[in-house]
């Protein structure tokens, strides 16, 4: 492998190579397959460049803004709301109505867009299923394209499976969930493709490519003359959903549709998004569908903010839930202000996954769902999200028991209360106590993770729950900071820093994951490369924006035309 800037290169073979059929000013490095360029055509990658080149300069702006705010962060400043948008938080304003086709949301599924996921979700029984190219993905190359053709394909009802090892065809019901797309975050590349000598911001690939292709069969289909809808990731701010919206403007002009016709729930799961609600349901007032609370990604958007502030360290991982203060508040002001505006309100992750071997920790595990899914309707949440079919039957009776025929909760339960809720309440100290345990399962976890990655899998099951990015990046960011600090491990009566056991602990837990996943997975896997960059970022003096951002450069693989211009 020949480093080509920052990305890997390997040369192909010396035979005739295939070429995709690209507009100007678009190259095409990715390798290439028959099947890709049924999705990778001429008219799909002219759209794709039209909204990098209208928006590239409002995202990297957008980019900018993000590292000021980080630089304030840094040094003592304190997220909070924007005095100068008090006028739209307390405007009588709301959303346009939603479309009749997602009325009901009271439980949605999430998970990647692999085939056989895809057709489990869909045929779960959940009322939507979110395909995603963002946490769930490791974003290879075949990964991606291959996203792209089995949603085209459960968009024409088309898909099939065949699983030769259980010797069955998976096919989709009569009745299916609707499809949600969520692509990549601002701040991801898409170093496959290239749009006049630069990579393509991913999310502008993702949504592309998905929109050219399938915008009027599922208006046709499961929109109802509405659609296609997206989830929206990682903003922080309205300026983000600004740009969003005049992305959607431009695709919905490209198609000669009508103006709201595309609609987006936005995941509010960093911390200054918590602040601008209501302004991001403003400049998406003619495309929302409401906001969802991204809480594992909100804990580390936590951390990572105040990365400079030592007077906020964080306690073992599993001790921050939502009974936390800042969590329930965040969770309740989501409710009021989705509520408000007339959008649903959607509820966190259920991470849990059913445990077969074990009846008794399996009821132990359906109870905290249980428990957790009560407290969000009771809330006053629409809908709620889990990550495995086996858990849509017990999620759907705990909201069902609550509301009864009623499709959503945004008439009937407005959180007034909520209203009272300030600053201090949204930024409150999470409580609780730090262990070698907990330090041992973040260094698990988060190589553990890393491996699956750089190996093709950004959804993998780990300890009975099911983990992504977003779980991987808590592990990460809070061993960072432990580290940073010379945190005290104090609450197990060990009373040591984490400085002076770090090192051991990761010899120690290499050791156990080689024995959990036994010798040949683990010689085969990328346990070492995954164990060197993380901990690299833990121990790294300047914390990484994302942990796969740096692992990003591990997966891209270059297919150029001309090999000999390239070397």
């Amino acid at each position: 492998m020949i480093g080509l800037g920052s990305y890997g290169y390997t040369a192909p073979s010396s035979k005739k190579i295939n070429a995709y059929d690209v507009p100007q000013g678009v190259d095409i490095r990715g390798r290439f397959d028959e099947e890709f360029a049924k999705i990778l055509t001429k008219d799909a990658l002219q759209f794709v460049a039209d909204l990098q080149r209208e928006f590239r300069n409002h995202i990297k702006y957008a980019m900018e803004c993000r590292k000021e705010a980080k630089r304030r962060y840094n040094e003592g400043a304190l997220p909070g709301f924007d005095p100068a948008t008090r006028y739209i938080r307390e405007g009588k304003w709301t959303c346009v109505p939603f479309p009749p086709a997602v009325a009901d949301r009271r439980v949605e599924i999430t998970g990647p867009v692999e085939r056989k996921m895809i057709i489990n979700a869909l045929n779960s029984g959940a009322k939507v299923f979110m395909a995603d190219f963002e946490d769930a993905l490791s974003p290879s190359w075949e990964n991606l394209m291959r996203g792209q053709i089995n949603l085209k394909d459960a968009v024409e009802g088309t898909i099939t499976f065949n699983d030769k090892a259980r010797n069955r065809v998976y096919k989709l019901n009569n009745e299916i969930a609707k499809l949600f797309v969520r692509p990549r975050g601002w701040h991801l590349p898409e170093a496959h493709i290239f749009i006049d000598g630069e990579p393509a911001t991913g999310c502008l690939v993702d949504f592309g490519l998905y929109f050219y292709h399938n915008y009027a069969t599922f208006r046709n289909t499961q929109g109802q003359g509405f659609g296609p809808f997206f989830y929206l990731p990682k903003m922080e701010n309205s300026r983000e959903a600004k740009i969003w919206n005049s992305v959607f403007e431009k695709a919905e002009k490209m198609a000669g549709i009508e103006k709201g016709s595309i609609r987006a729930t936005v995941l509010i799961e960093t911390l200054p998004a918590v602040f601008q609600m209501d302004e991001i349901l403003y400049e998406l007032r003619d495309h929302s569908v409401g906001l969802n609370c991204g809480r594992w990604d909100y804990i580390f958007s936590y951390v990572k903010t105040f990365q400079g502030h030592p007077d906020r360290l964080f306690p073992d991982r599993g001790q921050v839930g939502m009974t936390q203060h800042f969590m329930r508040s965040y969770s309740d002001l989501l409710i009021r202000t989705c509520h408000r505006r007339g959008v649903h309100a959607m509820g966190g992750m259920a991470a849990q996954i059913p445990i077969r071997d074990d009846p008794t920790a399996n009821e132990a595990a359906f109870e905290l769902v249980r428990k957790d899914k009560q407290r969000e309707v009771k809330a006053g949440h629409d809908g709620t999200w889990a990550a495995h079919p086996g858990l849509i039957k017990t999620c759907m009776e705990v909201f069902t028991n609550n509301m009864g025929n009623t499709p959503n909760q945004i008439e009937t339960v407005k959180r007034d209360d909520a209203s009272n809720l300030t600053e201090d309440d949204l930024l409150q100290r999470p409580r609780g106590v730090r262990t070698m345990e907990g330090l041992r399962l973040n260094t698990r976890v988060g190589i553990q993770y890393l491996a699956a990655w750089l190996t093709g899998s950004g959804s993998v099951p780990l300890y009975n729950l099911m983990e992504d990015a977003a779980t991987a990046e808590i592990s990460r960011v809070q061993i960072w900071q432990w580290l940073k600090y010379g945190v005290e491990l104090d609450g197990d009566g060990l009373g040591v820093r984490v400085n002076h056991v770090f090192g051991r602990v990761v010899e120690e837990e290499m050791a156990r994951i080689e024995r959990e996943v036994g010798k040949e997975k683990f010689k085969k896997g990328m346990y070492k490369e995954a164990c060197k960059i993380f901990t690299r970022q833990c121990t790294a003096s300047t914390l990484d924006d994302f942990l796969t951002l740096d692992a990003y450069n591990y997966i891209v693989i270059h297919h150029p035309k001309d090999v000999s211009s390239k070397l």
